[in-house]
């Protein structure tokens, strides 16, 4: 097996969105495929992916350092010795030669874009969907039978107008396709704008537990306990993200005095950082943990971070990849982890989970397409397969 050839484009998401720190009118995200020289049903196997929300467009340091490594690279480089199979975990070591260590965001992304694209490729050579494939690779009992997973909507983007009558018809919209369970953004308005949002969004889903508040880095630390103080009677399902995520003083603050719990992980970009993350940010006991696969090095990194989570006392059941895409739920379920979240009718064709997942009950049905499963997402699978997979 041979990696034949892969390339990137840097393409605009055009999310008229805005959260408490940022607006996505200029977000990009970067689309990579990866061939290699076999065929499957007459059709040359080739894995793609794309560096998720949130982050703009990695292609820069694809384009210098990793793709051409990746091309260059030797098939011991690339292929498990004793299956002969195609090793996505081997391969990053090899992209990864001649790097220093930390400044990990300059590279984990475009490195955990092409690590995730590789798994795409891996699975279909295999012939079945990567959650399977994950389960078997690291070991955990369960998590490659067929099933549904705990999965919740994201969304709540605050909107330039009419903002609460919009929140309403979205989150009524997630209620109607299956979903239970809702993240809205929080901490881009004033206080008591913020606390109308979050009792508009208990008025449909009648119980604080379902409900989730993503502050996206927001407050400082008077302004976070404030929040956290003023939000506490509320018994929601979880506060994300109130401070900056190098804000380990305040992060521990917060989770000290909030009943709740408290989330975080997805600006995490190793495992060096969600280790210290964990040792001197929130407690473990009242953590949710959700780092984004392709961001963070990929799925192998990802898979060291849940057993580096586990000796801070977060069980698996308290992770949660954040992402909302076919690729994070792959993960969640292949890593047993404790759900996924879902970005139904946000970013254009990147948003959703495509034909084969069902939401109900506030649970995600699995894929059985070989792979990620792209194939079946029509709009994005066009964008993906405008890529040529010939030099």
């Amino acid at each position: 097996m041979k990696i034949v050839h892969a390339c990137e484009q840097t393409l605009r998401i055009d999310a008229k969105l805005r959260n408490a720190r940022v607006d996505f009118s200029e977000m990009t995200a970067t689309i990579v495929a990866i061939a290699t020289d076999q065929f499957r049903d007459g059709r040359r196997v080739a894995g793609y992916a794309f560096n998720s929300f949130g982050r703009y467009a990695c292609g820069g340091p694809m384009r210098e350092r990793f793709i051409p490594r990746l091309l260059a690279a030797p098939p011991s480089d690339l292929l498990d010795p004793d299956s002969g199979r195609l090793d996505p975990p081997r391969a990053v070591a090899a992209l990864l030669r001649r790097e220093k260590a930390g400044a990990h965001a300059e590279r984990s992304m475009a490195v955990g874009t092409l690590e995730l694209a590789l798994w795409d490729a891996a699975a279909k050579l295999e012939g079945r969907p990567l959650y399977q494939t994950l389960a078997e690779r690291y070991g955990v009992a369960g998590a490659g039978e067929p099933r549904a997973i705990p999965c919740y909507a994201g969304g709540g983007f605050y909107k330039p107008a009419d903002d609460r009558a919009l929140l309403l018809r979205e989150i009524q919209g997630y209620l109607d396709a299956g979903y239970r369970d809702v993240k809205i953004k929080a901490g881009g308005l004033p206080l008591a704008e913020d606390l109308d949002r979050i009792e508009s969004a208990l008025s449909l889903l009648q119980n604080g537990s379902r409900l989730a508040l993503d502050a996206s880095c927001a407050f400082g630390r008077d302004e976070a306990l404030a929040y956290a103080r003023a939000i506490a009677p509320y018994g929601l399902r979880w506060l994300e993200e109130p401070c900056d995520p190098a804000d380990f003083e305040t992060y521990r603050a917060v989770s000290q005095a909030y009943p709740g719990l408290v989330a975080g992980g997805e600006n995490l970009y190793s495992k060096e950082e969600a280790e210290n993350f964990l040792r001197y940010g929130p407690a473990g006991a009242r953590l949710i943990l959700q780092p984004d696969p392709p961001l963070a090095y990929g799925v192998g990194e990802f898979h060291r971070i849940v057993r580096i989570a586990a000796r801070h006392g977060v069980p698996a059941a308290r992770i949660m990849p954040h992402g909302g895409n076919l690729m994070s739920l792959h993960v969640a379920a292949g890593l047993g982890l404790g759900g996924a979240e879902s970005y139904p009718g946000l970013f254009g064709a990147f948003g959703g989970f495509g034909r084969e997942v069902r939401i109900q009950e506030g649970r995600a049905s699995l894929p059985a397409s070989p792979g990620i499963g792209f194939e079946e997402q029509p709009e994005l699978y066009r964008i993906f397969t405008a890529l040529p997979l010939n030099a």
